[in-house]
């Protein structure tokens, strides 16, 4: 079974058909990356494939939970990093240190979220990712904010995901190092 399988998915936001007759399929270990300039619904592709929205046409069948990376923190800024990682970890037996790890900011667990900078915010989010030991990721412009270190260790986590049989539907208007996605051109 297929861990993504759009079928011929439209998506209409604010009264505006964004694409229609979308189909996407991502099986394990495989990735396709959206593409596109701004407004064209790269965004709301992954909000489709993660059930937060609904297609106005077509299918979305997810074979197991996603994880979504976006603007979006989802992190309690009143707790430390390691404790509001942790409890994203706790919901699928995730590690909360290993996705610190992974994302260069173990140093930083005992600080606030509202005090981590943008970049850090943007690794936190990805470490939420890692540490929710979804199947399937979800990234909307991951590299937003990182720098080269930060660049380098999501296109490692990307590939060790890939490489344990998950995988990764990304939006992003620069190279990731996404290696062999598929383009999903909007």
């Amino acid at each position: 079974m297929p861990l993504l399988a759009i079928e011929q998915a439209a998506c209409v936001r604010g009264g505006r058909l964004l694409f229609d007759g979308l189909s996407v399929t991502l099986g394990p270990g495989e990735a396709a990356l959206a593409t596109g300039p701004n407004g064209v619904g790269k965004s709301s592709l992954l909000r489709l494939a993660g059930g937060l929205l609904r297609p106005a046409a077509g299918t979305v069948t997810r074979g197991g939970a996603a994880a979504l990376a976006d603007e979006t923190l989802a992190l309690d800024p009143k707790r430390t990093l390691a404790r509001a990682l942790g409890f994203w970890a706790a919901l699928d037996g995730g590690d909360a240190g290993a996705a610190m790890a992974a994302m260069g900011i173990e140093r930083l667990a005992d600080v606030p979220v509202a005090m981590l900078s943008t970049g850090q915010r943007k690794r936190a989010v990805l470490a939420r990712v890692i540490a929710a030991r979804a199947p399937l990721w979800l990234l909307d412009e991951p590299s937003n904010g990182l720098d080269v270190d930060g660049r380098a260790r999501l296109a490692a986590a990307m590939a060790a995901h890939r490489a344990s049989g998950g995988a990764i539907l990304a939006a992003s208007h620069v190279d990731i190092g996404l290696v062999g996605a598929a383009e999903v051109a909007l």
